[in-house]
């Protein structure tokens, strides 16, 4: 065809005589053939190329890093791929790439955030209604189960996730599932659902689940949980600083208690002992008696006027009023000559000397008193 197109355009246009248009019209046909021929075999090499090109991209696919591939033959499932540059046979095995990553959706809330109250709404133990909002992770543990297990595995782990929600927040009061049991609840639902996907078996793995939030579903109920949390805190805190004087006074308590004791301890060790050695002296002067008891007499009595009399104030009473005088008085020189003075004022000479005779018979009768 293309030789044929170049002679046409080389030579130009021809002037047909009429005796040569017979010869052209016997010739036309056989040139139409020859053309039709190109045509054919160009069209078979395009169809070839096609088919491998299309063979070509159908044997070849890559699968990414977060990613498995299940290679089924004639729908039958014959392995599993990891990440890479793969091989198959065109029109007879087919590739399910599966992500395998750790992906999640809401419960109780859309994509957008907007409240979804078939879903968040729920009734507590106390017939109490309360929003609560879940989030939920999972990933695909089995390629296999989670391309044909079941049609939809994800509703189908949505609508577990549901179920087990409901079971287990109305199990609780209000007071749990806004306050205190958010980590219980969450805790118990999460073994429940894991229990539930186990028995399904539709190759996808739970990883986690949250509360996002939980609150009334009016604004005044909103507020009335929040003054009993405020409520709550202020107990709390003062419980805390409770403890905190408390961890600060006893060990100062204590403390105090042990020196008490140890002191106490100490007394009765002391007192003890004490007793213990007056005991053994007293044993000794008795032993010392028995063998002499008049020597043992004298001694005892001087070593107590010894004790005594230092410590003793002396009091001396003449025959008149201003005669009194202290012991300490008359042991000082000066002291004695005021009383010289006094006696002769009152112009008797015999004064001093009975004064003088009843000092010496004061100091008598003193000594007499302190032996008796």
């Amino acid at each position: 065809m293309k030789s044929f197109l170049d002679e046409m355009f080389r030579k130009g246009p021809r002037i047909v005589r009429p005796d040569q248009e017979e010869e052209q019209g016997e010739k036309r046909p056989k040139r139409e053939k020859k053309i039709m021929k190109h045509w054919k075999r160009a069209a078979i090499g395009i169809a070839i190329a096609a088919v491998a090109v299309l063979i070509g991209t159908q044997s070849v696919y890559t699968i990414n890093e977060q990613e498995q591939a299940v290679v089924t033959t004639f729908g039958r499932a014959e392995a599993v791929r990891e990440s890479g540059l793969h091989f198959k046979i065109p029109f007879v095995q087919q590739v399910k790439k599966v992500d395998t990553t750790i992906q999640g959706f809401s419960v109780g809330y859309d994509s957008e955030g907007e409240a979804v109250t078939e879903e968040a709404v729920m009734i507590t133990s106390d017939f109490n209604f309360v929003d609560i909002d879940f989030y939920v992770e999972y990933r695909v543990s089995d390629p296999v189960k989670a391309v044909f297990a079941s049609e939809q595995p994800v509703e189908i782990l949505r609508n577990l996730a549901q179920s087990c929600i409901r079971s287990v927040v109305s199990n609780y009061d209000v007071d749990s599932v806004l306050t205190t049991g958010k980590n219980e609840i969450q805790s118990n639902i999460k073994e429940m659902l894991l229990a539930q996907l186990e028995e399904q078996d539709i190759g996808i793995q739970l990883v986690n689940i949250t509360i996002q939030d939980s609150e009334p579903p009016t604004i005044e109920v909103l507020e009335a949980f929040k003054d009993v949390e405020t409520a709550k805190q202020g107990k709390e805190t003062s419980i805390n600083n409770a403890n905190k004087y408390r961890n600060e006074k006893l060990p100062q308590a204590e403390a105090d208690v042990d020196q008490i004791l140890q002191e106490a301890e100490a007394a009765k060790t002391k007192r003890v002992n004490e007793a213990y050695s007056d005991v053994a002296m007293f044993n000794a002067q008795y032993a010392e008696y028995v063998k002499n008891p008049l020597v043992t007499k004298q001694r005892m009595f001087f070593e107590t006027m010894e004790d005594v009399l230092p410590n003793m104030k002396v009091i001396i009473d003449g025959t008149d009023s201003t005669s009194t005088l202290l012991m300490d008085q008359l042991t000082s020189e000066g002291q004695m000559a005021a009383a010289a003075q006094a006696a002769q004022d009152n112009g008797t000479g015999s004064g001093q000397e009975d004064a003088g005779q009843e000092i010496s018979g004061g100091n008598t009768g003193s000594g007499n008193g302190a032996s008796e």
